[in-house]
């Protein structure tokens, strides 16, 4: 029998040139607390002065926070917050790929609640409180294809001290507004490209095997996959086609609507243990590292669902056993890897050790155990050391 619930309330502007409809269309306040990274590519691609123009021209005020890492760190969350409060804002704009987008919904959330944004994490050292009132509206402007955080209210930040990389979220972290213009990701270099589409492909492939799933995401994710299968390794060798990264941006969009719709499994909890002890690990390229003996225990548990994945991805399975045809997606992953040029990432150029393994694999469960709830397969620790084990090198 069908039972699911469909909730997706945010209003999502699509097409290459569409961000000019930030200067008319309606906005969720008049004051916004512009989030961007640390790392000043909004500056020197134009893009942050393109989007200042814009809600000026919509009679808007703004406010800059510009400290976001690739990785974004609790202290950030609060220190935003403090400034949103301190300056009046009654919106968020997040600008930027998806750490600063999570930043700013995190931000929306701690500026309109009592003390820190840890206080309600509902896991790992949070604190498990239940926020006196919903977040500050948020505008989510993506100029990567890869989070899809422009389409889920999910935010993920990581507390430094305990190295614990957790994600939240609720009803009021939807974006109010989201605006997803493939011009703003023309300038995103091979590399970016590559480890972002892989991070939108894992969400898809993970919430069709979900336990969570429904008709609907099913259907996004699919057509996610496909899409990441045929244009990602296109992209990173030529960047600049606006059809190829629109393309790429609307399976982003697709796979952040599967997270709303269905979830993302305990891949993402594996990987958010790697960056929060290596916060120099880019996401996308964690996921990768793990995925291929990941996704072969996923395809002995669920060849049925994993061959799907496959054939979607390009693979003949005719003839095959069904056993067979399920790990046909882990040959289709191995060859979509190398075709985007991430076949040669390892743990330890990161940093990354074997005899910290163990501490991983507990810090997995510890800190993102309803990823665990919602996998298809029973993953206990042994099973999740062995994972890594096999993933490391």
């Amino acid at each position: 029998m069908l039972d699911f619930t469909f909730h997706m309330p945010t209003r999502i502007i699509f097409g290459a040139g569409r961000l000019a409809e930030l200067g008319r269309t309606r906005l969720p306040g008049r004051k916004a607390l512009v989030v961007i990274s640390a790392g000043g590519s909004m500056r020197r691609t134009g893009h942050l002065d393109k989007v200042l123009a814009l809600l000026a021209q919509n009679g808007c005020a703004t406010v800059i926070f510009d400290k976001i890492q690739p990785n974004p760190v609790l202290i950030h969350v609060n220190e935003g917050a403090a400034l949103a409060r301190a300056e009046g804002c009654d919106f968020v704009l997040g600008l930027g790929g998806g750490s600063t987008i999570d930043s700013a919904k995190s931000i929306a959330l701690a500026a309109a609640n009592p003390g820190s944004y840890w206080d309600y994490i509902q896991s790992g050292t949070g604190g498990r409180k239940r926020p006196e009132r919903p977040a500050l509206p948020v505008v989510a402007i993506p100029t990567t294809a890869g989070t899809g955080t422009e389409a889920d209210p999910w935010t993920v930040i990581t507390r430094e001290d305990t190295n614990e990389k957790i994600g939240w979220g609720d009803d009021s972290t939807y974006p109010a507004l989201s605006i997803v213009d493939p011009m703003l990701m023309v300038s995103v270099p091979p590399a970016v490209t590559a480890m972002t589409g892989m991070d939108a492909f894992f969400h898809a492939a993970e919430a069709y095997l979900s336990t969570a799933r429904q008709p609907s995401s099913d259907l996004l994710a699919l057509e996610a996959v496909s899409l990441i299968s045929q244009f990602l390794p296109q992209a990173v060798k030529d960047g600049n086609s606006v059809q190829v990264r629109t393309m790429l941006a609307w399976a982003s969009t697709a796979a952040g609507l599967c997270e709303s719709l269905s979830s993302c499994i305990s891949h993402h909890s594996l990987e958010h243990a790697l960056s929060a002890h290596h916060p120099a690990l880019p996401h996308g390229a964690g996921l990768v590292m793990l995925s291929l003996p990941y996704f072969e225990v996923m395809a002995r548990f669920q060849p049925k669902r994993c061959a799907d994945l496959a054939v979607t991805m390009g693979e003949d399975i005719e003839g095959m056993e069904l056993r067979e045809q399920g790990l046909a997606l882990v040959t289709a992953l191995r060859k979509l890897i190398a075709a985007v040029g991430l076949d040669g990432l390892k743990m330890s150029d990161y940093g990354v050790t074997r005899e910290e393994i163990p501490a991983l694999a507990r810090n997995a469960r510890e800190t993102m155990g309803g990823l665990f709830a919602v996998t298809p397969v029973d993953l206990r620790e042994d099973a999740v050391i062995a994972i890594f084990e096999k993933a490391y090198r």
